[in-house]
Parts: structure tokens; C-alpha cells; sequence
């Protein structure tokens, strides 16, 4: 990993739904509708409405369609976020993981950590997905054929590849903005790796 202290902060601040900006406003204030608040990376996101646009819809989509639980779900984004070192996206998943998906709390705390998921479905699925970010869309066919025994389909291979997508807008939106984590994620902070480690080990 590179010098993470050398790390390029991108200069644009961050858009209000008082922007003069139509589209960037609208999709603000469709964010603030459904949630209840407009979360940093939004409103950084919305420089470029498009990315923010895409990001949405890709999210909704492998919500809705992705044929995943919602504790799944938050594995999956959780694995992505960790191997990409998204501290923004950690702590909000991991809020969202406790509150919302309800995925047991020792589960999300064993990918933060690095540690083992007891329930072999559920380790499985967040192994083939940091498989699926670390070999770049290349699973070994063990990789593969060991995710799919574990009781998993080819189409939700196809799933995690749109929420690897996803995931990529939002950890690299963070990263270049080094986002500040909302109060409401505070409580579940999280620090990538320092200088030199990998985020997660899935040989």
C-alpha cells in the first residue's frame, strides 16, 4: 500500500441542497428524504452527479435484486470497503450491520478485525468477495466452486460484481476526499491498516 500520508486530497467542498447545481440538489434531497440526513459522502459525491447518480442506483439494485439477505449484504459491502481500506464505509456498514441488517455483531466484528466467521455460509461468501477485490474479477475455480458448495449461484457472483462497483465509487470517492465520518457512525469507527499491510488475507 502506498504512503498513505502522501495521499491526494481532492480541493472541491462539499454540495448543499442549496446548490445552484439542479441535479446535484434533487439527488441531495432524494438522499435526505430517504434517509433522514445527508451523509459527507454524499454531499461530496454530488460534485459529480453522475457518479452519485450511478452509485445510487447500482446500491438500490443490488438492495432489491442482488438475491442476498440483508446481514449478506452487509458482508458483501463490508469485505469490499475493508479491502479497499474505507474507513468511512466500515463505520457506516458496520452501524448499518448492527441496527438495520442485523448481522450478529461478532460476524462484523470478525471482518473488522480480521478474524474468523464462525458460520461457514456466512464466511464463505465474505472470502469468494475479498477474493473477488484482491484478484480483480479473477477467482481461482476453487474460489469459485468452494462459494457456490457453500449453498451460493453463479448470479450472485454477478451481484457481488455490481456491488464490488458500487463499493468502488464510494471507497474511492473517500479516499480522495479523506470523507469525514458522520456522527451517527462515530460509534463504529474503524482504522485501515497502517503503511505496508494488507487490509484482509483471503489466500
Amino acid at each position: 500500500m502506498d504512503n498513505q500520508n502522501d495521499n491526494y486530497k481532492i480541493s472541491l467542498s462539499p454540495i448543499t441542497v442549496n446548490s445552484d447545481n439542479e441535479r446535484a440538489k434533487a439527488l441531495l434531497e432524494s438522499a435526505k428524504k430517504q434517509t433522514g440526513m445527508i451523509p459527507n459522502m454524499y454531499a461530496n459525491m454530488a460534485n459529480f452527479p453522475a457518479m452519485l447518480e450511478t452509485y445510487g442506483t447500482g446500491y438500490n439494485l443490488f438492495r432489491k435484486e442482488g438475491g442476498f439477505t440483508p446481514a449478506e449484504q452487509e458482508i458483501v459491502f463490508l469485505t469490499i470497503s475493508r479491502e479497499n481500506g474505507c474507513e468511512y464505509c466500515m463505520a457506516a456498514h458496520s452501524v448499518i450491520a448492527d441496527k438495520m441488517s442485523k448481522l450478529p455483531i461478532v460476524v462484523t466484528d470478525a471482518i473488522r478485525n480480521d478474524g474468523e466467521i464462525s458460520d461457514e455460509k456466512l464466511k464463505e461468501l465474505s472470502v469468494f468477495t475479498g477474493a473477488m477485490v484482491s484478484k480483480r474479477g479473477r477467482p481461482s475455480t476453487k474460489d469459485a466452486e468452494t462459494f457456490l458448495k457453500a449453498g451460493y449461484s453463479e448470479q450472485h457472483i454477478l451481484a457481488i460484481i455490481l456491488a464490488i462497483a458500487v463499493k468502488t465509487l464510494s471507497n474511492y470517492s473517500n479516499h480522495i476526499f479523506d470523507t469525514q465520518v458522520d456522527a451517527p457512525f462515530r460509534e463504529r469507527e474503524w482504522q485501515a491498516p497502517k503503511t505496508g499491510s494488507k487490509p484482509v488475507n483471503f489466500s
